[in-house]
């Protein structure tokens, strides 16, 4: 239910997220304690109830460099160590068709490639002797990269850093290493049948053409080039289409100016507006069922539809939906439903990814017996049903409404996560306080609110089911549920 970022936090910060995650469990367990202690009426530790969790994060301070960059600082001297981080306006969703993978192999040699008049080798072993590590890579929707460094080398491992963003070498050893290595994942990627499961769905939801769910061939890695790269660093990483994050053991005042020296007499360029095409309903017509047959010992199931953005109105009541439904794990109806009551997956469960660039996918997933196949998808599509026709429970309610309350302190449990978060809703296009207007909407939540989403956009006649396993009895288990067709799977390589 709550946004997942994609900020790197390095082996340090996660460290100190981990101390400060379990110095707040501990405030809470504390509080529960004195409240046992006070009143000996309390005989059932799940009779306790507690006031949600209040935390005020501190405020950044945002600048705005002459070329567009922006900046986000905070300063944090608990330990000798700065954490600094790169969003950039790029993506894989500008690979052009016949060279997917180039966004991600761009992201890969700007970090393996040398940079900033430095060779690949002289980066790696100047990042060694002072421990810096630095991170690039080029996603779908954006770019990231990361410097975890000493505070007492800031100024080296920044110049290292801002070498890499602005001048990649992309050594041509290091990029035909980068085609070899992509090449030798594409000819593995078939043997695990979660990935095939997952990246089958993502195509039978948005079309194996759509930049939600191309995938790059052998063929067109051979394609790329050196110069491609080149060309698509220079054409979209600028430093008005960047967003940095700075925190750790620094000075502010003197922070700024490091960042102005590396930066600041980069050229602006031409951001590309980031804009991924929706799916019509005409694109994705009512339920389809498919199979991929795998010699594997369960059956992989994938059970969903596309669904609706993070900054749509019903987004709030459908994520606590969702949380009741599949979302929650131990406490959700499918849990105790398909695993605890029927024992029929050990793994089971549902989830709703959103963001505000393409449209969201809301699934079921399990993995079974094959034997088992028919009557789980039947119990999904019993629950969700339910979902549909009947109120959720008074405490199912009261429970992920607490939930989501108090875990709301965790998006805010560093100076890291701080940082990432408001970088990533400005990415976005979202107000800064965003999350804490889902946190009050989350509040006042009323059992009908769940129960008109769940209606709305809970589609059983919608539904896209995807199996992989393996046996002739599959496609007869599936056919239950429409007309059945095997996804043939080309060789890879």
């Amino acid at each position: 239910m709550m946004r997942v970022t994609g900020h790197r936090l390095g082996w340090w910060g996660s460290l100190r997220f981990m101390g400060r995650a379990i110095g707040l469990l501990t405030i809470l367990l504390a509080s529960a304690v004195v409240a046992y202690s006070a009143d000996p009426t309390l005989n059932d530790p799940r009779t306790m109830a507690f006031k949600p969790v209040e935390f005020s994060p501190p405020e950044p301070e945002r600048v705005v460099l002459d070329n567009g960059m922006v900046l986000y600082l905070l300063e944090d001297h608990e330990l000798p160590l700065v954490t600094i981080t790169a969003t950039m306006r790029t993506g894989s969703w500008l690979d052009p068709t016949d060279k997917i993978g180039l966004a991600g192999m761009t992201g890969a040699v700007m970090r393996t490639g040398g940079g900033g008049g430095l060779s690949a080798e002289q980066v790696d072993t100047e990042l060694e002797q002072f421990a810096g590590d630095v991170s690039i890579g080029i996603g779908r929707q954006s770019g990231s990269a990361s410097l975890d460094v000493l505070s007492k080398d800031v100024k080296r491992g920044l110049e290292i850093f801002a070498g890499l963003l602005r001048a990649p070498a992309f050594e041509p050893a290091r990029v035909e290493m980068a085609k070899l290595q992509a090449i030798e994942g594409i000819r593995r990627r078939q043997d695990h049948p979660g990935s095939v499961v997952s990246r089958e769905f993502a195509k039978m939801l948005y079309g194996p053409a759509h930049p939600s769910a191309r995938e790059s061939s052998v063929d067109s890695i051979k394609r790329i080039t050196r110069d491609d790269l080149v060309t698509f660093h220079r054409n979209t990483v600028h430093p008005n289409g960047m967003l940095l994050g700075v925190t750790g053991d620094f000075k502010s005042d003197e922070m700024r100016g490091l960042l102005r020296n590396m930066f600041g007499d980069w050229k602006k360029g031409t951001v590309p507006e980031l804009k991924i095409p929706d799916v019509s309903e005409a694109e994705s017509p009512g339920l389809v069922v498919r199979f991929v047959g795998k010699d594997t010992s369960q059956t992989h199931l994938r059970v969903g539809h596309l669904s609706i953005k993070e900054n749509d109105p019903d987004y709030v009541a459908l994520a606590v939906a969702n949380d009741i439904l599949g979302g929650s794990s131990f406490r959700s109806r499918l849990f105790n439903d398909v695993r605890s009551k029927r024992g029929l997956a050990y793994s089971v469960g549902s989830r709703l990814n959103t963001g505000t660039h393409d449209q969201g996918v809301w699934l079921m997933r399990a993995e079974t017996k094959l034997i088992s196949t028919q009557e789980v998808i039947e119990r999904f599509v019993a629950n969700i049903e339910r979902m549909r026709v009947e109120p959720v429970s008074d405490a199912e309610l009261a429970e992920a409404k607490e939930a989501y309350v108090n875990s709301f302190v965790f998006s805010f449990s560093s100076p890291s996560a701080i940082v990432s978060r408001l970088i990533e809703l400005e990415y976005d296009g979202l107000p800064k306080n965003f999350l804490q207007q889902l946190r009050d909407r989350v509040v006042q939540l009323t059992k009908e609110d769940v129960l008109a989403a769940a209606k709305k956009h809970l589609r059983p006649d919608q539904l896209k089911i995807v199996a992989v396993g393996s046996g002739e009895a599959l496609p007869k288990a599936l056919a239950t549920f429409g007309d059945v067709k095997e996804i043939k799977l080309s060789p890879e390589g």
